[in-house]
């Protein structure tokens, strides 16, 4: 099969779609209102739908990995953000160098797993 991609764009839950809206506004993804209870949020591109749904199970278990160009900076960005300190059930977690690369790790007001990652060039 041979096709070329244009984009992914991942459904992603929201235990309390209003105050997931502000995280990732605040996280600095620009958003698109589609309806009452959808948004797509982007930033360079890529980009996810936020929904106003929320199953435990699943937003449980969501994980999304985004590479980015250096994962100290980023985390450090991140830390500024102070977004733990806002938003509950926030927790950012610092950077970990693995064989592959690093990355660190933010949970989201809904406990969906942010991996924000580097990849050893």
């Amino acid at each position: 099969m041979q096709h070329k991609a244009i984009s992914i764009r991942p459904f992603i839950g929201a235990a309390n779609f209003n105050i997931s809206r502000s995280f990732y506004c605040d996280l600095g993804f620009e958003e698109s209102v589609i309806s009452h209870n959808m948004s797509y949020f982007n930033t360079g591109g890529f980009g996810f739908y936020l929904q106003d749904a929320y199953v435990k199970d699943w937003v449980d278990n969501t994980m999304v990995f985004l590479e980015v160009d250096d994962v100290n900076r980023h985390y450090a960005e991140l830390r500024a953000l102070d977004l733990p300190g806002k938003y509950e059930r926030v927790r950012l977690t610092p950077v970990k160098h693995l064989d592959w690369g690093s990355e660190c790790f933010l949970h989201d007001p809904s406990g969906i797993l942010w991996h924000f990652g580097e990849f050893k060039k």
